[in-house]
């Protein structure tokens, strides 16, 4: 197995090494790699998640957390500087047998550091009956694709308010994570860095000494894969058509109440209600402004500032709509 390499140290965000894996899957079909990545706060989410039920968008936005959907199945999970992500790149072509290998390498590398390491039937890696390392899976022609978490340290108080949904507003059906109980790595070796940590994995994983160093052009033609993922149908993905309801009473404007039909990240309807004053016209200018945008707070941001707010709604303006709206 060759390790993968990146020479520069540009700051690079999370879907850049997903899109890592589909090239390095495609473009050399005969090798199998295994690279390690860290990113800023990020959470994401897998494939058949519902968003607005696996985490509290509200304070991701707020807080600078970026969110991403991948391809892999499984549940949420808070990337940081705190913990370290790996990617494993084979051409075994089976489900089980794919997870079983990469479980078992990773966890023979924490057993020679005298860890108490085993995989589970959820494709995990335990520390004794504790979840250290989360698993996902992703299939291409061929080829199969394995990236999971290793929790060198974690934020409690970061991973608690990420990955908590705020107070409903999506009324539909969604498919939760399963939390399990941590631990992490310094817990059980707090005299051994991060870097050396992940030194020891990969010496051990890549044992062979084979280096794949990526090339400009290499990684262009990730960055291109990499724009996939921020497609906002892609964030929203295979969500139910859900109904986003808010209600609150603005000083000078009075109470205002909206109800949106949202399906697959994009606004379908709007209707405003509430005993504020209007102009006549404001919700079919509003709902023209709208329909059709993708229901994150820029595209709506932009979109309002083609309309006048005030003059459709006295008192209303585009920071107080969003707030209403988010």
């Amino acid at each position: 197995m060759d390790l993968v390499i990146i020479n520069d140290l540009h700051p690079r965000k999370l879907a850049f090494y997903l899109a890592e894996e589909e090239y390095l899957a495609r473009r050399y079909p005969d090798r199998d790699f295994f690279f390690a990545w860290q990113v800023n706060p990020s959470v994401i989410i897998g494939r058949n998640q519902l968003l607005e039920k696996e985490i509290n968008v509200d304070y991701c936005h707020d807080n600078g957390v970026e969110i991403f959907r991948r391809k892999s199945g499984g549940g949420a999970v808070l990337a940081d500087m705190n913990n370290i992500m790996f990617s494993y790149v084979t051409s075994s072509d089976d489900v089980c047998s794919t997870f079983s290998e990469y479980t078992s390498m990773v966890a023979t590398a924490l057993r020679n550091l005298g860890l108490d390491a085993s995989d589970n039937s959820r494709n995990d890696i335990l520390i004794g009956d504790r979840k250290v390392s989360g698993n996902a899976y992703y299939h291409l022609p061929g080829r199969s694709i394995v990236h999971g978490t290793m929790l060198y340290d974690y934020d409690p108080v970061l991973m608690s308010n990420t990955l908590r949904p705020s107070k409903t507003k999506l009324a539909s059906h969604g498919v939760q994570s399963t939390r399990s109980r941590v631990t992490t790595i310094k817990e059980h070796l707090p005299d051994l860095s991060i870097s050396d940590f992940l030194d020891h994995i990969l010496k051990t994983v890549a044992s062979n000494g084979n280096t794949l160093v990526l090339t400009d052009d290499d990684i262009r033609a990730i960055e291109k894969i990499e724009q996939e993922y921020y497609v906002p149908t892609w964030l929203a993905g295979k969500n139910p058509r859900g109904t986003v309801e808010h209600s609150e009473r603005m000083d000078g404007i009075g109470e205002i109440n909206v109800n949106m039909s949202v399906s697959k990240g994009l606004i379908e309807t709007i209707v405003l209600t509430g005993d504020f004053l209007e102009n006549s016209e404001a919700e079919a200018a509003i709902s023209k402004a709208l329909v059709g945008i993708a229901y994150e707070r820029e595209p709506v941001r932009a979109a309002l500032r083609e309309i006048d707010l005030n003059a459709l709604i006295p008192g209303m303006t585009i920071d107080k709509f969003v707030t209403l709206i988010f």
